[in-house]
């Protein structure tokens, strides 16, 4: 019968004992499911955390939030602002440098590690992913890879950058990109997915972006 969902009772010369199996199917060795059993604790514990860092997101007021990520474990420079709605996920592989600006709605993953630059300007619905599924594994497992975004980016709204992507200083995404690949510095991208469409004809890039609404 099954018990717990992969705990199941089985019946050896009349005596019960416990088998333990993955989610395929497949026996596991007690150690193995000792394992398994701890990092689904880890992960309910995660999921409170997340769940609170997501109800922060939507405090209108910044400092209270900026408290609660630092809490959480997000890397956040000086003068660096980051909008209502935005979700992460392990947020303590997150590290955003100094005077850069995160849109409203965002998705920041940091199931590998995630470095957002100086003076990037990421606008809203931007989605930075550094975990996929493996569609050609047979368990169908998670693989990862970090992301990186350089010093004065621009990322339009409604982006989405796969893992493993580094976009390179001076950058800009255009909306609705789909970026799969690396961007080199200065490059203008757009489409799906992201080719090289221009470039940026300023290169001593030192501007400092705009103040952030004062209830977003």
């Amino acid at each position: 019968m099954l018990f717990l969902e992969h705990i199941e009772i089985e019946l050896n010369h009349g005596l019960p004992y416990l088998t333990f199996k993955d989610r395929m199917g497949r026996r596991l060795t007690l150690s193995n499911a000792v394992t398994k059993i701890l990092n689904r604790m880890f992960n309910y514990i995660l999921d409170l955390e997340l769940l609170i860092v997501r109800v922060a997101g939507l405090i209108p007021f910044y400092t209270v939030r900026y408290l609660i990520y630092l809490a959480a474990g997000v890397k956040i420079g000086g003068g660096s602002h980051i909008h209502m709605g935005t979700q992460f996920f392990y947020p303590a592989n997150v590290k955003i440098g100094k005077g850069s600006i995160i849109g409203q709605n965002a998705f920041l993953d940091g199931r590998n590690k995630l470095i957002i630059g100086n003076y990037v300007d990421i606008a809203s619905d931007v989605m930075i992913l550094n975990s996929e599924h493996d569609i050609n594994s047979e368990d169908f497992r998670a693989i990862s890879a970090p992301c990186e975004i350089g010093d004065y980016v621009f990322i339009g709204p409604r982006v989405i950058i796969l893992p493993g992507v580094k976009i390179g200083r001076g950058a800009v995404v255009a909306a609705g990109a789909v970026v799969t690949k690396d961007v080199q510095d200065y490059m203008i991208v757009g489409g799906v997915p992201a080719v090289v469409i221009g470039a940026r004809k300023v290169k001593d890039l030192h501007y400092r972006l705009g103040r952030a609404r004062l209830f977003q």
